[in-house]
């Protein structure tokens, strides 16, 4: 049990961020993403008994997150339709405090954007922008390399056109 903790909180001190910032994307409110985050981390918790190291840990919490996060973005659909949300969407920079005013406008632009695609292509892109291997992302969501790289080259596609479309 000792082992498992200390394992836990190794990975998460190392992932949290990026763990945070899937669950960010698969939510509408700073309040949704943070209740989101804490999910993930009972389930990661949870799972730990049967992380048997077939992949890093790594790999293997964003795979529990982005399958939590899917979970959770489908029970929401189904309430949506019954309850009318009146959330107003905060955007935090992520990086420097030193962000232009059109560095927030271009994120803004790309969150809203990236909102828009389907939960799978979110997956992937939620993995990209964290800076995963092609080969981590094909490892966690079960694609292969080739047809990983060329889903990417389709989603930045769309991820352009979208944001061109956003300042026109």
């Amino acid at each position: 049990m000792k082992k498992q903790k200390t394992t836990f909180l190794s990975a998460l001190k190392e992932n949290q961020d990026k763990l945070y910032r899937i669950c960010a994307i698969y939510s509408d409110s700073n309040e949704d993403s943070k209740d989101l985050f804490q999910e993930v981390l009972i389930h990661i918790w949870k799972s730990m008994n049967s992380f048997k190291g077939n992949s890093s840990i790594d790999t293997w919490m964003f795979r529990i997150a982005l399958n939590v996060c899917l979970r959770f973005k489908s029970k929401h659909r189904k309430n949506q339709n019954r309850f009318i949300r009146l959330d107003s969407i905060s955007i935090s920079n992520i990086g420097s405090e030193e962000t232009t005013e059109t560095d927030s406008e271009k994120l803004i632009a790309l969150r809203k954007c990236v909102k828009k695609l389907n939960e799978g292509d979110k997956a992937i892109v939620a993995l990209y922008l964290e800076g995963l291997a092609y080969r981590e992302i094909s490892e966690i969501l079960g694609l292969s390399e080739n047809h990983l790289a060329v889903k990417i080259k389709r989603i930045k596609s769309k991820l352009f056109n979208c944001i061109n479309e956003y300042y026109d």
